[in-house]
């Protein structure tokens, strides 16, 4: 059975824990928290990033590109055509999302939001610095209102047909709703049913039941009708 060092509201974690999901692969998931910088996880990658995957023959594939390429290459299912599209102007949109994801919408959002949420509570005396919690939440609203307009004419973030892009914007919106930072009653219709329909696929059940010690989840986090 393959394994994945994660920590639980990473989003890169979770977009490769979407994927084996969504493919029917089991994964032995061992947790971590990267900003220690442990030793153990230090000694697998010194840069200190998640997520990890050891596959079979227990060789590493480090970091959350190398992950997605590992995923698509040894576990795709025959029956299912995968998360990437056919067809190279499909698949160089989708590519184009996901950078967007997973560059873009982390550098300016959800990882100062779990650095200044999650993070800091290992550091004794650190407290959540409100400027960047507001810029942050700033910066998430100009992202919702640009996937708003994508998704108001298309019926999944990167088309007509569902794809990795899609899984990586749940895994950031999800570790964003587990902290309360989305208010859903805000977000536009075409958006919240978009998170409506693949939050309600059987792959996101185990993103659904994640908690944090002493940092439980958002009402209605774990709701299919939100």
């Amino acid at each position: 059975m393959p394994s994945l060092v994660h920590y639980p509201l990473d989003p890169a974690s979770r977009l490769i824990r979407l994927m084996c999901a969504e493919y029917g692969v089991p994964l032995d998931l061992e947790e971590t928290k990267p900003w220690l910088r442990e030793e153990a996880l230090l000694a697998i990658n010194p840069a200190a990033t998640l997520p990890i995957l050891f596959t079979e023959n227990d060789h590493p594939v480090i970091g959350i590109l190398a992950t997605i390429h590992a995923v698509e290459d040894f576990y795709t299912p025959e029956a299912v055509g995968g998360l990437f599209p056919a067809g190279p102007l499909e698949r160089a949109e989708m590519w184009r999302l996901v950078e967007w994801v997973l560059v873009k919408l982390n550098d300016e959002v959800t990882r100062y939001l779990v650095e200044e949420k999650i993070a800091k509570r290992d550091i004794r005396g650190a407290t959540p610095e409100p400027s960047v919690l507001r810029a942050a939440k700033a910066n998430l609203g100009e992202h919702l209102l640009y996937f708003n307009w994508l998704l108001a004419s298309r019926k999944w973030v990167a088309g007509a047909e569902m794809s990795l892009a899609d899984f990586a914007l749940a895994a950031h919106f999800s570790t964003l709703d587990y902290m309360g930072d989305i208010d859903w009653a805000k977000v536009p219709p075409e958006t919240r049913d978009w998170y409506s329909r693949i939050k309600s696929r059987p792959a996101f059940r185990t993103l659904l039941n994640d908690r944090v010690v002493a940092m439980p989840p958002s009402r209605g986090y774990a709701d299919l009708d939100f």
